[in-house]
């Protein structure tokens, strides 16, 4: 892709990012959501393969989509109360018509199915977008309208996410789907908490953000896409394929890194609001999302490919090591032992 495109479509997303999640007004936060929409659909689509046509023609539609729901839950609101400021949303209707619209960008069950289909058809560096920064501002939607969300709703989407995040990601060979399934099942435990402790479901989200970007990362630059080619990748950049498997092992939620500090809390939060039926069904759903990180931790590492042929090895090049991802990856990995700093930021 030509440079100054590429520099256009970024910029455009930092500023619909900024401008949603600065506006006190719909219309502003409506028109950061449409830009991002228009500013992501050629980065999905630059390889110009049948696919990438495919994935971006439903991004578009599904987002247009969920944008006119935005438009007309808000419309309804000032119609019933006057009001456009986004935290004076307080028509019933109008929340559970947000709630369904967010859902939808966000690819919350049961909207889910167009987000591991869009992430399939997308390059990495693209998919990490999609899974990060494109769900900033839906996020920030909710967290700005969390005191009049209906959490019933909210809470039976959330466990139907980690249930489907996880179950669905089993049997699954391609990376970028894992890792949308994964995406699924972490909005989950976002969603749950998003009504009782907002800023707890924006630090889950950060972290998220962090470990999700440095597992991108990694396997953008060990140019995996799919599980048998990670079961290759140990012979040429070994230590890489070691951070993998801690930072895949974070993302599970594992007690001694990063990922444990997020669930932890969320399940603390949910005893004290006395649902603790529903905190034990989210920690035994996010088992069998906990199989495919192993599986993913296993074939990077614990595995190696059956020799009933004889094959070329790859060369094993002593590449400048990337400063992102070891940054990204430590702090992945080591933030736990920091937690109490985090809470007294909450």
């Amino acid at each position: 892709m030509n440079p100054q495109a590429k520099l256009i479509f970024t910029t455009s997303l930092l500023l619909g990012t900024t401008i949603t999640i600065s506006s006190n007004h719909w219309i502003l936060a409506w028109t950061g959501l449409e830009i991002n929409t228009l500013a992501i659909l050629p980065l999905i689509s630059k390889s110009h393969h049948p696919r990438a046509v495919e994935a971006a023609t439903k991004y578009f539609l599904v987002q247009a989509a969920a944008s006119a729901l935005v438009l007309f839950s808000s419309m309804t609101n000032a119609w019933h109360t006057g009001q456009w400021d986004i935290t004076q949303l307080t028509h019933p209707t109008s929340c559970l018509i947000l709630t369904s619209a967010i859902a939808i960008k966000l690819g919350l069950v049961p909207f889910h199915f167009w987000f591991p289909e869009v992430l399939q058809g997308s390059p990495l560096t693209t998919g990490l977008l999609l899974s990060t920064a494109m769900k900033f501002p839906p996020i920030t939607l909710l967290f700005m309208t969390s005191q009049s969300l209906n959490s019933t709703l909210l809470t039976t989407m959330a466990i139907m996410s980690t249930a489907l995040g996880g179950w669905m990601g089993l049997n699954q060979t391609q990376t970028r789907k894992i890792l949308a399934f994964s995406s699924i099942s972490h909005l989950g435990w976002m969603a749950i908490i998003i009504t009782y402790s907002p800023k707890l479901a924006l630090l889950n989200f950060y972290l998220y953000t962090l470990m999700t970007a440095a597992v991108f990362l990694t396997m953008n630059s060990m140019k995996v896409l799919k599980l048998s080619t990670l079961m290759t990748s140990w012979t040429k950049s070994p230590a890489l394929s070691t951070t993998l498997l801690l930072t895949l092992l974070s993302l599970a939620g594992l007690p001694p890194l990063t990922g444990f500090l997020p669930k932890w809390l969320i399940i603390q939060e949910l005893t004290k609001q006395e649902m603790p039926l529903m905190a034990t069904m989210i920690s035994l759903l996010s088992l069998l999302s906990l199989f495919f990180y192993l599986r993913l931790a296993y074939c990077s590492t614990i595995t190696l490919p059956p020799h009933t042929t004889n094959h070329m090895k790859r060369w094993h090049v002593h590449k400048p090591v990337n400063t992102q991802i070891a940054i990204l990856t430590t702090l992945s990995i080591m933030l736990l032992p920091i937690s109490p700093i985090i809470l007294t930021i909450l």
